[in-house]
């Protein structure tokens, strides 16, 4: 019975321990405020303000500066966010040490926002590129490939530091084989596997539409590209298997990204686990064309009627941009 317990994949309360994570566990076709998740972008200066001149609307904050805009959106209905650390003036190195540093403003963040806005879901990436200099999401051997091995294992602590931290959700977005497993064993040794949800990158393609957010993140390669660890865009059977394979190693929750171009990766992956929420990334170029397709009517209307359509492929939460409009849109329906 021990080990039974300790095997990650049958760890489930990890999963509905949250009001909002409990209604992802109960599908249906509406836009609500909890199928919605925002990105955010956390500066190192807490009282920072920047625009990013890639994505009209979007913007990256201190602290100081988010903790009161984040206020506002809760107040529309906001359920969840997704935490992105944004380093300027910090080190980086081979093996990301400021991934998890004291200093890494994420970690410094999460407890404030804990004591801020008690009732929003707090999850945060997790990922070695913004934090290392080659600006791969693992570790490299000294010939340039990807150390595996201490790659899972560095994600690992990333992750765990994340929990201690106050993040309600770890969010690994580096693709690398067994990280959820290395995840999920370190939560459960830390008694934290009931308290902190994993939603894994599952079927991350090496997409053309990641730009304008490598941009903002200052976190595209220095050599080389993802093509080895991020799934080749015309290949649904290599989907499935990475979807079986965080299943299979505990993950609470799996997503797709990009988004729209990858619907029928969507509907294959919600019938082949229709027991676990599945989350859509509509991507930094998807927020770009859609924000370029015309007026602000015609915005909302694209917008809408994609959303629809991610729900309808099978998506029960959609990471996106366009939060604090949607919010606006549902209220004034409301």
């Amino acid at each position: 019975m021990n080990s039974l317990f300790l095997s990650p994949e049958h760890v489930l309360q990890g999963g509905y321990f949250h009001e909002t994570l409990r209604k992802l566990q109960e599908p249906n076709t509406s836009i609500q405020p909890h199928n919605i998740m925002y990105p955010v972008f956390l500066l190192e200066n807490e009282d920072g303000f920047q625009s990013v001149s890639s994505m009209p609307n979007v913007y990256r904050y201190g602290i100081n500066k988010l903790i009161p805009a984040l206020t506002e959106l809760v107040e529309k209905g906001l359920k969840s966010i997704l935490i992105f650390g944004v380093v300027e003036t910090l080190e980086k190195d081979a093996i990301g040490t400021n991934a998890d540093s004291p200093q890494n403003p994420v970690i410094k963040a999460l407890p404030k926002l804990r004591a801020a806005l008690p009732n929003l879901v707090l999850a945060a990436d997790v990922c070695l590129c913004p934090y290392t200099s080659h600006g791969h999401c693992g570790l490299l051997t000294p010939n340039g490939a990807i150390d595996h091995a201490e790659s899972v294992k560095r994600i690992a602590e990333v992750a765990l530091a994340y929990a201690k931290a106050g993040a309600h959700i770890v969010a690994p977005s580096d693709m690398m084989d067994n990280r959820i497993k290395a995840i999920k064993d370190a939560l459960v040794a830390n008694k934290l596997q009931n308290q902190v949800s994993v939603l894994s990158y599952s079927c991350k393609f090496a997409s053309s539409m990641y730009g304008p957010f490598r941009d903002t993140m200052k976190s595209s390669p220095m050599a080389g590209d993802r093509k080895c660890y991020q799934l080749p865009p015309g290949s649904a059977g290599l989907a499935m298997r990475a979807a079986c394979r965080d299943v299979a190693e505990g993950a609470d929750f799996l997503m797709v990204k990009p988004g729209l171009p990858y619907l029928d990766i969507v509907r294959q992956t919600k019938d082949k686990f229709p027991q676990h929420p599945l989350f859509i990334y509509q991507v930094s170029g998807e927020y770009t064309m859609i924000c370029r397709c015309g007026d602000s009517n015609e915005v909302e209307t694209t917008l809408m009627e994609t959303l629809t359509c991610m729900r309808r492929a099978g998506a029960d939460c959609i990471i996106t941009y366009f939060a604090p409009l949607i919010l606006s849109i549902i209220s004034n329906k409301q």
